[in-house]
């Protein structure tokens, strides 16, 4: 009997340091969160039950409103723009070269640069006498001003992004090497050039790949604080307000804690309704390889 009790509670018992770091760091401050976003709180005084007014005042936010067109826009063209440029570096980076580590660790090396450190090489970069506008008057192209004007600021913010491909490129290389090679040889007897195979062969068989990379970059893109944070202070005039960069003040800057805290819950349910929306249309394009009688 003690064997079979043992049996039954031990693994409660080895989970139980877990589930306590998990009640305390995660389900509490998740609750907590929620229960801010109905208060006035503003860390001077106890807390003022107000329930729903934080929601509905950010509905008349247009500052608010303006940093979800901003993250949204972000996410338009820095997701496809990622997953396209560490696609074909993946392909580039499978083929049967020397040297090939080299190269794979010379692509891989920005994704894990210090954010900050790279941020900052890209200050200098964007700059107006910058490297980058230099390389474009040696062909007699004007070069904007990159992080101090509202039309190009959020460019550059999406130009920086395609830097660290580094990690969607790896998952890619991983999902290629994983492609059986009798496929490629079925192809090439039907007489499938290279253009056919990567789109029946290859893109089919990547779909899972493929599929773990938009849902992890479109979470990540209404994440993103860092770059905007350091880079342009959500300037010039708003237009690289993103929304967390907007709880940031919010929170930190003003004190509104519940105004914050409604502001994180409302980004949980656009990250939410996302990833319901992607997982509800896999069904149609992803493919699992697997044999269906097993």
């Amino acid at each position: 009997m003690r064997r079979t009790f043992w049996q039954q509670w031990s693994g409660i018992l080895f989970a139980v340091p877990w589930l306590i770091q998990f009640v305390l760091f995660i389900v509490v401050p998740f609750a907590a969160s929620f229960w801010l976003s109905l208060t006035d709180y503003r860390f001077r005084d106890f807390p003022n039950m107000i329930w729903f007014e934080n929601y509905v005042d950010l509905a008349s936010d247009e500052v608010f409103l303006k940093s979800i067109f901003n993250t949204l826009y972000y996410t338009v063209f820095h997701v496809p723009g990622v997953m396209v440029i560490a696609f074909f570096i993946a392909i580039l980076l499978n083929q049967k070269v020397n040297g090939m580590p080299l190269f794979r660790t010379l692509f891989y090396l920005p994704s894990i640069t210090a954010g900050v450190a790279t941020i900052m090489l890209w200050l200098v970069i964007l700059q107006p006498n910058g490297i980058l506008n230099q390389a474009l008057g040696l062909f007699g192209l004007p070069g904007p001003r990159w992080l101090t004007s509202t039309q190009w600021a959020m460019p550059s913010l999406i130009l920086m992004s395609f830097w660290t491909v580094g990690t969607t490129m790896i998952l890619y290389l991983a999902g290629l090497q994983g492609i059986p090679q009798h496929l490629y040889e079925a192809a090439s007897i039907d007489g499938a050039g290279h253009i056919r195979k990567l789109w029946h062969v290859t893109v089919p068989m990547m779909t899972p790949t493929i599929f773990l990379t938009l849902v992890l970059g479109i979470i990540g893109s209404w994440q993103v604080f860092t770059q905007a944070l350091i880079l342009t202070g959500g300037g010039p005039a708003n237009a690289t307000l993103f929304v967390l960069l907007y709880l940031y003040r919010k929170a930190f800057l003003i004190f509104q804690m519940g105004y914050a805290s409604a502001i994180a819950w409302v980004l949980f349910v656009i990250i939410l309704i996302f990833t319901f929306i992607q997982f509800g249309i896999a069904r149609r394009w992803v493919y699992y390889e697997y044999d269906e009688s097993s």
